[in-house]
């Protein structure tokens, strides 16, 4: 999925993707862990998850695009139990696209996006990546 938009008389780019939503893994309370000896390690299901949106994202080569990028994160969910807090997805979310970029995280804005909730369908996330604005 596409869309531009115009801004201060220039196109300002726009993409997104969709994922299945795995649970809590991809929080950022869940999504490490511990080494006996010290350390943190990603979670295989994790791992998976962010390799996913690496390569959705590839394509969309936001390394050329001006920075910051905003990323708003809406989510459709079961029920309220299952609900995460969109905001604690940021951090594996933004991982992931700096993984794949090689843009540093600090140059991403992540915007909490809408919730809805659909008993009956797979809970998902849809990730909206927008250029930012020249200085």
């Amino acid at each position: 999925m596409s869309a531009s938009m115009i801004r201060e008389g220039r196109e300002m780019r726009e993409q997104s993707i969709i994922v299945e939503y795995p649970g809590s893994e991809i929080s950022v309370n869940h999504y490490l862990g511990r080494r006996k000896g010290g350390g943190y390690y990603v979670k295989p299901e994790a791992k998976q998850f962010m390799e996913a949106i690496g390569w959705m994202v590839k394509p969309f080569h936001l390394e050329d695009w001006q920075l910051p990028i905003h990323i708003t994160c809406n989510g459709k969910f079961k029920d309220a139990r299952s609900m995460p807090d969109l905001s604690n997805l940021s951090k594996c979310v933004m991982d992931s696209v700096q993984e794949a970029t090689d843009i540093n995280d600090v140059n991403f804005r992540w915007h909490d996006g809408s919730i809805i909730l659909k008993k009956d369908e797979t809970p998902e996330l849809q990730i909206i990546f927008r250029e930012g604005s020249p200085s």
